[in-house]
Parts: structure tokens; C-alpha cells; sequence
């Protein structure tokens, strides 16, 4: 207010307004970047994934080609030891038919024992190669579980940011387009 008690008014040309418009308001271009931008990031959230999914597929046959070692190694392992059962079951056999004779009521008895052994320990190695499957079957499918899990965090993730990008961009056109129209309005001499 001055002094005689009335108020003083703030006037702004045609070009103080130009200025104050251009200044504020965001450009086509800064958009632009800004999407670029984005994009940039999405691609490489997308190379990302490939680059994951192929490490996964690479461990995954990796892990494979050890398990397949191992049975290898474990195939080899039974197979000397047959042998070696074999060699001594020839000898014991040879010793019982010297002394058969004589005994034959006790190799009878003792090739009873050690068959039955035999099979008893051929049924625990099977039942522990089988449990020893079913476990890396199961753990095979939480990996592969887990991966699909990854993938669709990853996904939501990405239509999440897409949403966002689509929300922001309307309000910012929304604010230029109210911006263009107050700047029209003004040199309509309307506001």
C-alpha cells in the first residue's frame, strides 16, 4: 500500500511473461531425454535378465556335468569293488571246495551269511543313490522355482516403471497444456 492508502498492483509485459513460461515450464526436449533415459534403463534391466538367465542355464549344466561326473566316478568305484568281491568270493570259493569235504555244512552256512550281506548292502546303496536323486531333483526344482519367482519380480517391477513413466508424462503435458493456455489467456488480454 502507499501512503495515501492505496495498493499498488504488480504489471507484467508480454515478454516478463514469455520468459517466466519458458523458464517454468518443462520443453518437448526435456521429455525426450528423460524418456531416452528410461528406456536406457529398461534395456538394460532386459540385458540384465539375458545375461541372468544365461548364467543360471551355464550353472545349471555346469552342476549337471558334475553330478554326472560323480556318478561316473561312483559307477567306476562299484565297479572295482564288484572286482575286487569277485576276486575274493573266487577265493573263498576255491578254499571252501578244498575243505568242502569236511565242512560242507559250514561254507553252506557262511555263503548264506555273506549273501545276505551283499544284498543288504546292495539295497542300502540303492536306497541311498535313490534318496541322493530325489534330493538334487528337489533342489534342481527350487532353483528353477526361484528363477521364475526372479522373473516375475522382475516383470511386475517393469510394468510398475512403465505405469509411473505413463502418469508422470500425462501430468506433465497436462501442466504445459494449462501453461500454453494461461499464456494464450493473457494475450487474449482475457486474464
Amino acid at each position: 500500500m502507499t501512503e495515501s492508502g492505496e495498493e499498488e498492483g504488480l504489471t507484467l509485459d508480454k515478454r516478463t511473461m514469455d520468459v517466466l513460461v519458458a523458464n517454468i515450464i518443462p520443453t518437448s526436449r526435456y521429455f525426450e531425454v528423460r524418456f531416452d533415459h528410461m528406456q536406457s534403463q529398461i534395456d538394460d534391466i532386459k540385458d540384465d535378465i539375458k545375461d541372468f538367465r544365461g548364467d543360471v542355464g551355464k550353472r545349471f549344466d555346469e552342476t549337471n556335468a558334475s553330478v554326472n561326473r560323480r556318478f561316473d566316478a561312483v559307477k567306476v568305484d562299484m565297479g572295482k569293488r564288484f572286482d575286487a568281491v569277485k576276486v575274493d568270493m573266487d577265493r573263498r570259493f576255491d578254499e571252501a571246495k578244498v575243505d568242502m569235504n569236511r565242512r560242507s555244512e559250514q561254507v553252506d552256512k557262511r555263503f548264506d551269511e555273506v549273501k545276505v550281506d551283499m544284498d543288504k548292502r546292495f539295497d542300502e546303496v540303492k536306497v541311498d543313490m535313490d534318496r541322493r536323486s530325489e534330493q538334487v531333483d528337489k533342489r534342481f526344482d527350487q532353483i528353477i522355482a526361484s528363477i521364475d519367482r526372479l522373473g516375475d519380480k522382475l516383470d511386475y517391477r517393469d510394468e510398475k516403471q512403465r505405469g509411473f513413466t505413463l502418469r508422470m508424462f500425462t501430468i506433465s503435458i497436462g501442466i504445459s497444456i494449462l501453461g500454453v493456455l494461461g499464456a494464450f489467456l493473457k494475450s487474449m488480454g482475457i486474464i
